[in-house]
């Protein structure tokens, strides 16, 4: 059984990304500080929450650092939230991001229907540890109203079409992104956590 963390920005509630870790056997505990000894095979950043207060809480409540925690060995999925917070900021706040993938967050165009939620199909653009035997146009939930901005487009491994086109998955090293919750995603989603909790036994 692999053992992962979700970190816990205090901002709502991570009962259905707990819940589907669980149902993929893994073992979850849910931490508001890396100060603890980093027992885990894999972090979790949720999607719940704002740019700003989601950040503070991980700089402020620890001594020790995101960084530090993760070494560059520990897996992270950051879920819609969690994989803006990867970037160097963002437009919804003033914070500095984790500054892990280049580029930034950008407001949704104005013309268009914000926040951007439902159902939207995926366009799989290269192969992917956490798209591993995910059909290509398969349908999972979004509700955001910020989209990622990468430098480098080559960290884009799958996108969705919302009158533009939204990066939906993002990964780059050990870290992985999914502007989507594939908690709520249905099938298509449970094997993105099991792909991910599979890169985690590595």
């Amino acid at each position: 059984m692999v053992r992962v963390a979700i970190f816990d920005y205090g901002a709502g509630n991570i009962f259905s990304l707990k819940n589907s870790l669980e149902k993929n056997n893994a073992d979850v505990d849910v931490i508001t500080s890396f100060d603890n000894p980093n027992n885990y095979s894999g972090l979790i950043l949720p999607g719940v929450g704002n740019f700003d207060p989601a950040i503070k809480s991980i700089r402020e409540r620890s001594k020790k650092q995101f960084n530090e925690f993760v070494k560059d060995k520990v897996p992270v999925l950051g879920i819609c939230l969690g994989m803006e917070m990867f970037f160097e900021k963002s437009e919804e706040g003033k914070e500095k991001g984790l500054d892990i993938m280049k580029g930034e967050v950008v407001l949704l165009p104005k013309n268009m229907k914000i926040p951007h939620m439902g159902w939207n199909n995926i366009q799989i653009k290269q192969q992917s540890k956490i798209l591993e035997g995910v059909k290509d146009g398969s349908w999972v939930y979004f509700v955001h109203s910020y989209r990622v901005k990468p430098k480098n487009e080559v960290i884009v491994v799958a996108d969705a079409d919302y009158g533009i086109q939204i990066p939906a998955v993002v990964e780059e090293n050990i870290f992985f992104g999914t502007q989507f919750h594939p908690e709520k995603s249905g099938q298509a989603g449970a094997m993105m956590i099991q792909n991910f909790l599979n890169v985690c036994k590595k």
